[in-house]
């Protein structure tokens, strides 16, 4: 028997369909009814943890590949889940192995490219598929069935969302299951991933259906509450009453009325909305407010990891603070906090405490109880904290063979874990090598863990969904056990009753959701209607709605508890990326002399005006002649075909290369590029900044964007500077001349041209509002210029002297046009270099203690 989900053999008839293995799975008739209902529709398939979704899932996908024409994908969250579904997939489809692959970002792009092709069956990561079909390197046509596993994580930017417009738009045949535990705490959760994903139906089954309750047993969950100690008690009370001071300062500031250390997280975003209107309005209490805000965040995760975690991780937590503290970037918030009295005197009594936490002692407890007086075999501890998880996987191996799991990812302090560490671990705890795993929420979601005797939650989950997918760790096929450990008047307690309301909701829902059936489409089309109550009613979306996925590099797949989601800025428009810097007119002008968006706009429109987009302080082609083009005439873009452009690996951290792709006649290809974040042209390049990235540029000494414009000035005949996001002159505290200056020495210095955009969705605009220009109007083909060439005598000058103090560049020329050479402007004394016009006394200053003062390591 090899039931997914770590099922056990039980005796009776198996399934006898085409491509399943004979003899292997076990026929039960509550997978057979889910997986007729999702081969009918697009469905969503609940079904309690351990009862076999992946099961129901392949059988779908042995229907629907019958045809060695079709191909199925079955994507998963994280790496260990992927390659766990292989392993049960090889088992039970007759496929060739070869022909079932694993996509995960340790698969090299070029190499997936090439699985792609032959593979009948791919399983992957999310973030591999997404950056894959970003890069085009993979068409989505001829795969007939596509699984969401953990289906609840298609919310906010998450890939699956991308993944699922762009299968549903671009499949012949298309067939979509979400498989879940826990799809969403209540029917609006629910929807949105139903939207989000294309499903139009659903099938569940729960513990109280006939069908199932023969595979289910009781879990038994009790509350085991602990008291503090007085002394960790103390650190709290001192490190809380920072707390109330810095809230009573925001409340000085008019944004708050709480000064309670236990404020809530919804009053906590209301004081950020609020400081963040004074920054609008460039006032400086929002900055100062901010500041203070950051510090309270930070004192309650502290408060947080005394309460409820140990002294121990509170004492790593702060050991990274003040490493905060020390760095050279390190903000006035980090620097305040760790050097306020109360902070310190909170962190002396942390260093001095020498016992743990009392929920160590009780864990150490329940495992004796459960693996000797009860005879027992396994138990898994889950933490939150891979703080914790470390600590207490040290204090448990000195009683019981412990070992850790925690995802791939390094934090501070703290190691990782690599796929094959994961697979090794849970493989010895599979056949019985140790007896206690400690782990984060990696184990969580779908991992086939064996069947354990107890699940311990360290601390209790704010969310319904992961504290279903942890207990689901027992009570599969015997009575399982679940304990939870409180601390009395802590942070747990309010984690603990919402955990169990939102549980109980869901309960409800899942309920509910039975009655659903066949009504899944008509629902959401109220949801729609009530979304554009009182607005005019926009034509619907596609299935699979328009939030775009997360990004990252290959590789980048999340395996810890931390998602990350960002609101996409809403775009304005992009009517002022055609106009040209002096206003001239290319053809269509209006009656007031002025150029006319219909100039534009026609296809008559010559080579000039071509690439002469809208700029902040002229524009220069960096060689000075406006038609230079590496001296090469490419061949005329062929009518009909799809703009090509361009983007970096790097630039999937955005939602721009995803939004471009999903555009008709607008193809995408990823590469690591030397040159630009896109190219759009054999001439156009384009770097792409955030108002924060270009101001990190003058506050934080950072040049490199000097010299990325200065490669791409080198190799492109229009470089393109594009400033991204809202407030330029307001969003820090610099000086307007400061980027003034910035925008003017791109724009004389480097000849670039400089544009801005509101967000996201703009600067997509303008990318393929440049690109059609340049490819479909103007007959240009997209050329990726090779590596970056190496710099001349002159530039290697420059370079070393703009470094020197972080001068720039248009002061290090200057000093070597007075001087004559790098050597002179070294050896200058303070009152030399102020002869220098441009050259004051903090600049020179500055340049002297750079140079002549010693090196200390």
């Amino acid at each position: 028997m090899a039931q997914s989900d770590a099922e056990g053999e039980e005796d009776g008839a198996y399934v006898d369909q085409p491509l399943v293995t004979p003899g292997l799975l076990e026929e039960r008739s509550y997978q057979r009814q889910l997986a007729d209902t999702a081969l009918r529709d697009h469905t969503l398939v609940c079904l309690p943890t351990g009862l076999g979704k992946t099961t129901v899932s392949l059988l779908v996908t042995a229907e629907r590949i019958q045809d060695a024409a079709w191909k199925s994908l079955l994507l998963a969250p994280t790496k260990p889940l992927v390659n766990q579904h292989a392993e049960f997939y090889r088992e039970a489809l007759q496929v060739p192995d070869d022909e079932i692959v694993v996509f995960t970002g340790e698969v090299r792009p070029d190499d997936r490219a090439e699985l792609w092709e032959d593979a009948r069956v791919v399983i992957a990561t999310p973030q591999v598929v997404e950056n894959d079909l970003v890069g085009n390197r993979i068409d989505l046509s001829n795969v007939t069935h596509c699984t969401f596993d953990e289906c609840h994580r298609a919310t906010g930017d998450y890939a699956y969302n991308y993944i699922a417009e762009r299968y549903h738009a671009e499949a012949d045949d298309p067939l979509v299951t979400g498989m879940s535990a826990s799809p969403g705490g209540d029917e609006e959760g629910i929807l949105e991933v139903c939207a989000n994903l294309g499903l139009r139906e659903v099938a569940v089954m729960t513990e109280d259906d006939a069908d199932v309750a023969e595979f289910t047993h009781d879990t038994d969950v009790q509350w085991e509450r602990v008291e503090l100690p007085e002394t960790v008690e103390e650190i709290r009370d001192a490190l809380n009453d920072v707390v109330t001071e810095r809230l009573t300062k925001l409340k000085q500031l008019g944004v708050t009325s709480s000064t309670t250390p236990d404020v809530s997280e919804k009053e906590i975003q209301r004081i950020q909305g609020r400081l963040r209107e004074l920054m609008d309005n460039d006032q400086s209490e929002g900055y100062k407010g901010m500041s203070l805000l950051a510090e309270v965040r930070k004192l309650r995760t502290a408060v947080t990891y005394a309460e409820t975690q140990s002294v121990e991780a509170l004492r790593r937590y702060f050991e990274r603070q003040q490493e905060a503290a020390r760095s050279s970037g390190a903000s006035k918030a980090d620097q305040r906090l760790v050097s306020d009295p109360s902070v310190k005197e909170a962190m002396r009594r942390a260093e001095e405490y020498d016992d743990l936490h009392p929920k160590f002692r009780r864990t150490r407890m329940l495992l004796a109880e459960t693996l000797g007086i009860e005879n027992g075999e396994r138990v898994i501890v889950f933490t939150e904290s891979r703080d914790t998880a470390e600590t207490l996987t040290d204090f448990l191996a000195e009683h019981f063979e412990t070992r850790k799991f925690v995802g791939q990812s390094d934090t501070d302090g703290s190691e990782g874990m690599t796929q094959k560490e994961q697979q090794e671990t849970l493989d010895r705890f599979r056949a019985g090598e140790f007896e206690v795993l400690v782990s984060t929420s990696v184990a969580e979601e779908g991992l086939d863990v064996p069947e354990v005797d107890l699940v311990l939650f360290y601390e209790p989950v704010p969310t319904a969904i992961r504290s279903i997918q942890r207990k689901g760790r027992t009570g599969r096929q015997t009575e399982g056990r679940v304990v939870v450990l409180l601390a009395e008047d802590t942070r747990d307690e309010a984690y603990f009753w919402k955990s169990r309301q939102d549980e109980k909701r869901m309960e409800d829902e899942l309920r509910s959701l039975k009655s659903m059936a066949g009504d899944i489409e008509a629902r959401l089309q109220q949801a729609d209607l009530e979304d554009y109550a009182g607005e005019p009613i926009q034509p619907a979306d596609p299935p699979g709605g328009t939030d775009r996925g997360e990004g990252g590099n290959d590789g980048g797949e999340s395996d810890d508890d931390g998602e990350s989601t960002s609101d996409a800025e809403t775009a304005t428009s992009a009517q002022t990326a055609g106009a040209t810097a002096d206003g001239g007119s290319s053809g269509g002008g209006s009656s007031d002399g002025q150029a006319g968006l219909d100039a534009f706009a026609g296809d008559d429109a010559d080579d000039s005006s071509a690439g002469s987009t809208g700029n902040e302080g002229g524009e220069g082609d960096g060689d000075g002649d406006s038609s230079a083009d590496d001296g090469v005439t490419p061949e005329p873009h062929a009518e009909g075909e799809a703009v090509e452009i361009v983007a970096d690996q790097r630039e999937l951290d955005s939602t721009i290369a995803r939004d471009l792709s999903t555009r008709e006649g607008t193809e995408t290809r990823l590469e690591t590029l030397a040159v630009g974040d896109y190219v759009l042209s054999d001439r156009v390049a384009v770097e792409r900044k955030t108002v924060e990235d270009f101001l990190d540029t003058l506050t934080g000494g950072d040049r490199s964007m000097f010299e990325q414009v200065g490669d791409a000035a080198r190799h492109y005949a229009r470089p393109v500077v594009v400033i991204e996001g809202e407030d330029l002159y307001g969003a820090r505290n610099v000086h307007h001349k400061a980027i003034q200056g910035a925008l003017a020495s791109l724009t004389v210095d480097f000849g670039a041209s400089v544009l801005r955009t509101n967000g996201e969705d703009e600067t997509a605009d303008l990318l393929e509002t440049v690109a059609t220009r340049e490819q479909e109007e103007s007959d240009r083909e997209v050329s990726v210029h090779g590596e970056k060439q190496s710099k001349t005598l002159t530039e290697q000058q420059e370079y070393v002297v703009a470094s020197v103090a972080e001068v720039g560049p248009v002061t290090a020329r200057t000093l070597l046009e007075h001087f004559g050479s790098v050597e002179a402007v070294m050896t200058a004394g303070e009152e030399d270099l102020l002869e220098v016009e441009g050259i004051g006394d903090v600049t020179a200053e500055r340049i002297r203690e750079v140079v002549g003062s010693e090196y200390d390591s």
